[in-house]
């Protein structure tokens, strides 16, 4: 249960902060991912919750980790000047925990289902990561290239 746990409270994150996103960013590119991490996210949980249903556990429903709250305080505090930059520079260390988290259960977790929703969630995530890496090299003053 910890991995559905932990799973839902990633997710809840990337839909919450791009929520903020979605609204704040200046950029039409920042504004399309993040639309997009909405509904990937969205999908990931309702796979990760009837993952963990056939697996016979009663998943909890997905909540978000308390310690995420200062950086959505920080997205929503946020110049739009400075939004990308804040929400970029939060999306990747999130993306690579989770990265981390569902490649690690994908390898080692104990039931079947999850396994599977997790060796699904990879590649998806990692494309997350991915993008939001090549997003940020792209942004004024980071890195060579311009956005």
């Amino acid at each position: 249960m910890p991995y559905v746990m932990a799973a839902g409270m990633s997710d809840q994150y990337e839909i919450q902060s791009s929520r903020i996103a979605v609204k704040k960013s200046p950029n039409a590119r920042t504004r399309r991912y993040a639309a997009m991490l909405i509904q990937h996210h969205n999908k990931t949980t309702a796979a990760t919750t009837r993952a963990a249903m056939r697996a016979r556990l009663a998943p909890p429903a997905p909540m978000l980790d308390p310690r995420a709250a200062p950086s959505l305080a920080e997205l929503n505090a946020a110049s739009p000047a400075d939004f990308d930059r804040v929400y970029f520079g939060q999306q990747v260390p999130a993306h690579q925990a989770a990265l981390d988290l569902h490649s690690s259960y994908a390898a080692n977790g104990d039931a079947a289902p999850l396994r599977a929703t997790a060796r699904t969630a990879v590649p998806v995530v990692r494309k997350h990561l991915t993008d939001a890496q090549r997003m940020m090299n792209g942004m004024p003053g980071h890195n060579m290239s311009r956005m």
